[in-house]
């Protein structure tokens, strides 16, 4: 059996996907409503990280923090100390590696096998099943969980030793949170020029230096979607942790760390929980 800890955007089309396949699954969620519809598909429910850990052989998390991930581990309750002799623990949420590191050493304290397994991709790839999974840890442990992975992804990029996978992830996050920001700045410099809103998008989103992601971004653009694939808390917490990983290292990365501060005034606006699109309106809200 598998359990899976943390329902929200990411998690629950992750699980519900694992179901979809066939997997007896057993679920722990701090509100249980988020749980329902996986619960009607046939999910277990545990009342505690630890009733959840007693029954499995293979734990999955997703969850938002890295303190919440401790938390829910080894705090009050946690899942680990509870966790079979030899079973296995994957942890799928956007931390830093010097914190996978430390959960792997937690784990393997008990003798409990980790991998880090953070994912690439939103909310509409983890419906579809077509995340990309960056993993750290040793190559015996990634292949037993291979067939669960290949259920919810389509793809998956050994990184190295443990840690690796959360290195990984901060680095496309942080591109992918300074991409969105240069195509703000892009759009409200052609509306300034009187080019158009909807041609400068377009435009550009047709043009040979756009990511292939805003496209999927041009309904939060223009307005016609509040949809939130990928709010500014986390994209905001994702380069806070970039940036203390390349502190760690003596890495210098001036952009990072003022893409973070632009994201943090999204935040003091109160765009916490929206898409990290809105990053546009509020750069530039005479131009909504």
């Amino acid at each position: 059996m598998i359990g899976f800890i943390g329902l929200g955007i990411m998690g629950s089309r992750m699980a519900n996907n694992l179901i979809e396949d066939g997997q007896e699954l057993i679920v722990y969620n701090r509100t249980k409503e988020k749980a329902q519809p996986l619960l009607d598909k046939g999910a277990k429910w545990a009342n505690s990280p630890i009733e959840l850990a007693e029954q499995v052989d293979v734990i999955f998390t997703m969850l938002a923090k890295p303190e919440i991930v401790q938390h829910v581990a080894i705090g009050d309750n946690g899942f680990l100390p509870a966790m079979k002799d030899g079973s296995l623990w994957v942890d799928c949420s956007t931390v830093g590696p010097v914190f996978s590191r430390k959960m792997a050493e937690e784990a393997l304290s008990r003798n409990i096998r980790f991998v880090d397994a953070p994912v690439l991709g939103s909310k509409i790839p983890a419906e579809k099943g077509e995340l990309v999974f960056v993993v750290g840890g040793h190559q015996k442990d990634i292949e037993a969980i291979q067939p669960y992975l290949d259920v919810m992804g389509k793809s998956v990029k050994y990184q190295g030793e443990h840690g690796q996978g959360s290195s990984m992830k901060l680095v496309v996050n942080s591109m992918l949170a300074q991409t969105m920001i240069a195509f703000s700045e892009a759009i409200a410099l052609g509306e300034s020029l009187n080019l158009g809103k909807e041609n400068v998008v377009d435009t550009l989103l047709n043009g040979p230096t756009t990511a292939p992601f805003l496209k999927a971004k041009r309904s939060h653009i223009m307005g016609e979607s509040t949809d939130v694939e990928f709010a500014i808390d986390y994209i905001q917490k994702d380069l806070h942790l970039a940036s203390l990983m390349a502190y760690e290292e003596s890495t210098a990365l001036p952009f990072i760390n003022l893409a973070k501060e632009l994201y943090a005034l999204a935040k003091v606006q109160g765009k916490a929980k929206e898409d990290m699109s809105t990053i546009y309106q509020a750069l530039y809200p005479n131009h909504e």
